[in-house]
């Protein structure tokens, strides 16, 4: 593994680690940065697989169109849409006033991410 693939990867984990931490808080836990830092890992990881492909990284926080980048080595990625599709509107809609993210929210982005986390690190040959 590229070394720059490994400190995208290492980006990704602190945001997995901030979202579970946060979660496990047990006065006024903030669930629109849980969701938030879900969102965040499962964009690092999609960049950590185009880093290691070579291609380029776009500048972007839509975990769709990055989706769709990485599908054409990683077909079986495809599998990750749905879930990417529900953290993908994390990275801003909860970020502002107008939308507060409940508990409900925030363990369903957990889970989701938990998920997506599993299948990349797996095919990266990473410990889940």
């Amino acid at each position: 593994m590229k070394p720059s693939t490994q400190e995208w990867i290492e980006k990704a984990e602190g945001d997995f680690i901030a979202a579970v931490t946060l979660l496990r808080t047990r006065k006024q836990t903030n669930y629109d940065t849980v969701c938030y830092h879900t969102q965040q890992c499962a964009e690092k990881y999609l960049k950590a697989r185009l880093e290691e492909a070579g291609q380029p990284i776009p500048r972007t926080h839509n975990l769709y169109a990055l989706l769709t980048l990485v599908k054409a080595f990683e077909p079986s990625w495809q599998a990750l849409a749905t879930d990417l599709n529900v953290l993908n509107s994390f990275a801003v809609v909860f970020r502002y006033p107008g939308a507060t993210a409940t508990k409900i929210d925030a363990l369903d982005a957990l889970r989701r991410c938990r998920s997506i986390r599993r299948l990349i690190r797996s095919s990266f040959g990473l410990p889940v």
